[in-house]
């Protein structure tokens, strides 16, 4: 009864009521898109390897190796010899070694060079290896395997042919026309990085960087046995037991034959994370200042409303209502109001982030979720109605004294 009689109250201040809504939903928008970003970009890091236990690279410092062996952002500053590799993986505590070679575009994605070990040993997410939609892991030395963001982008298909460009922007002059790949496979999406990359290997990393007299004796007889590998960017190392890491780890790192590096993933993800986490902070400090201001806003309204609904109130009292009643009222317009507006700034976020989400993965490699209703935001909107209950009660108090004070007056 009592949330009828606020509905019908709140529809009879239409101006004021829709002005204090709108600058509730779009208050809300802000504190909800920030934590949603937030939480889902998070995600969307940790989510891109599992599985590895250390990544080998030159040295330049563990969060520049993790995004550029990782999350191919950024440009490595040195390779490391291909016997390094070879004698990674020949270990006794590795169980497998993944090589990774960049520097190469095609198109604005990256092109990673690699083994059959990646298709077989890379694992995403809760430990998914990689699978296929279509087609198969490459076998010719000029053949190569697209992720499922650069097929459905360029719309290709296995059977195509692609040119590899030299450098990773989106133009390039230096064009490997003389060394094209047909396209023997594509990986289905996983949300990661590996959706956004033209897979080649490593043979062929070689192949198309040779002298054009050379290169075309390799294209008319394509033997990979043929080419000198000379380095890679990195290694991915899967090992034989956990309890090796560490060990293996500081081996890696101590070895004065060989300038490697070799570092943690996780640690080197939460070492990303302290890095972005003052300004993450931030966003989230301006964007709950924004949700409170509005509710002051709303608890304004209503106190600015209360002069204007003397006559109301008295109604009310007529009918028998006490000052309780009158107060639960008002307490019931702002949660009403605030609920409202919460399901209207979910239902945009939600429609917002599925027309961006492409984009959203294209430009930034950021793979959003349009599933806004995580634990982590309902617990936040708890917290929001129950910050409106707090700020609610300063307006029901009021309309509760006013109340009595009538009561008091008519006898």
């Amino acid at each position: 009864m009592l949330l009828t009689v606020a509905k019908q109250s709140l529809l009879s201040r239409k101006k004021t009521v829709l002005l204090t809504f709108l600058s509730l939903t779009i208050s809300l928008l802000v504190l909800l898109s920030v934590e949603h970003l937030r939480i889902q970009a998070k995600q969307s890091f940790t989510r891109t390897n599992a599985g590895t236990d250390l990544i080998v690279g030159a040295p330049s410092g563990q969060l520049n190796l993790l995004l550029y062996s990782v999350f191919r952002i950024g440009t490595p500053t040195n390779n490391i010899d291909f016997e390094s590799y070879q004698k990674l993986a020949n270990h006794k505590q590795v169980k497998w070694a993944i090589p990774l070679s960049l520097g190469d575009s095609h198109r604005g994605f990256r092109v990673l060079g690699t083994s059959s070990s990646y298709f077989d040993h890379y694992a995403y997410g809760d430990n998914r290896l990689l699978s296929f939609s279509q087609g198969q892991a490459f076998k010719g030395l000029f053949e190569t395997v697209v992720g499922s963001d650069v097929a459905q982008k360029l719309g290709y298909k296995v059977g195509d042919n692609i040119v590899v460009a030299h450098g990773i922007g989106s133009t390039s002059f230096t064009k490997h026309e003389h060394s094209p790949f047909v396209i023997s496979g594509v990986l289905a999406a996983t949300g990661t990085p590996v959706d956004k990359t033209v897979h080649v290997s490593l043979a062929a990393i070689e192949a198309i960087h040779l002298p054009p007299s050379q290169l075309a004796k390799i294209v008319a007889n394509p033997e990979p046995s043929q080419l000198h590998i000379d380095s890679v960017t990195a290694v991915l190392l899967g090992l034989n037991s956990k309890f090796s890491t560490f060990s293996l780890q500081r081996e890696i790192n101590t070895d004065k034959s060989d300038q490697l590096m070799a570092i943690l993933p996780g640690v080197a993800m939460s070492e990303l994370w302290e890095l972005v986490g003052s300004v993450e902070n931030l966003l989230r400090l301006i964007a709950a200042l924004v949700v409170l201001t509005t509710l002051f806003g709303l608890t304004s309204m209503l106190l600015a409303s209360m002069n204007e609904r003397q006559a109301e109130i008295a109604v009310f009292r007529v009918l028998g209502a006490g000052p309780l009643t009158i107060m639960l009222l008002i307490y019931f317009e702002a949660l009403l109001l605030t609920i409202l507006a919460m399901l209207t700034s979910i239902a945009l976020l939600t429609a917002a982030l599925f027309g961006l989400k492409d984009a959203l993965a294209s430009g930034y490699g950021l793979f959003i979720s349009a599933n806004v209703l995580s634990s982590d935001i309902i617990t936040l909107l708890g917290v929001v109605l129950v910050a409106t209950s707090i700020t609610a009660m300063l307006p029901a108090i009021e309309a509760y004294k006013s109340a009595l004070h009538r009561q008091l007056a008519s006898r």
